[in-house]
């Protein structure tokens, strides 16, 4: 467990890590990249909690998803990161990445549109210090 870890590295580690995943999708298809400026904080316990936010990169029309998905998914598999997949509510493949540190894992699936491939994201646990109220954006 990382309890020394502070919220501000929690936060630029993870968003390092969506940078790194939004590196795969190939440049050729990339519209655009939006990643959050600020995100949430999530309990992981009674003690710790992660930030939380998202990337979304935003692909080219005619842009096949599931297979973009499908490469993020075999590239962490092969770097022996614990790897499960499903199908979100919209019925599109999602790929679930979790890494050793507790809390610390990536959802990365079509967006809200059809264009889009959403990197969602929960940092490593930490303790927040004394007096940090948990709220707000960070």
């Amino acid at each position: 467990m990382e309890a020394e870890l502070t919220w501000q590295e929690a936060k630029a580690r993870t968003q390092a890590m969506e940078r790194e995943i939004a590196a795969l999708i190939p440049e050729d298809a990339v519209f655009s990249i939006d990643q959050k400026k600020t995100g949430t904080l999530l309990s992981c316990n009674e003690t710790q909690h992660h930030w939380a936010a998202s990337t979304t990169v935003t692909v080219a029309d005619g842009t096949e998803i599931e297979p973009i998905v499908k490469a993020i998914e075999a590239h962490h598999r092969e770097s022996g990161a614990k790897v499960s997949v499903d199908r979100n509510v919209n019925g599109s493949y999602r790929v679930q990445i979790d890494l050793p540190a507790p809390g610390e894992n990536y959802l990365v699936s079509e967006g809200f549109s059809p264009n889009e491939i959403r990197i969602a994201s929960g940092s490593a646990c930490f303790t927040l210090p004394e007096g940090i109220y948990p709220g707000g954006d960070f």
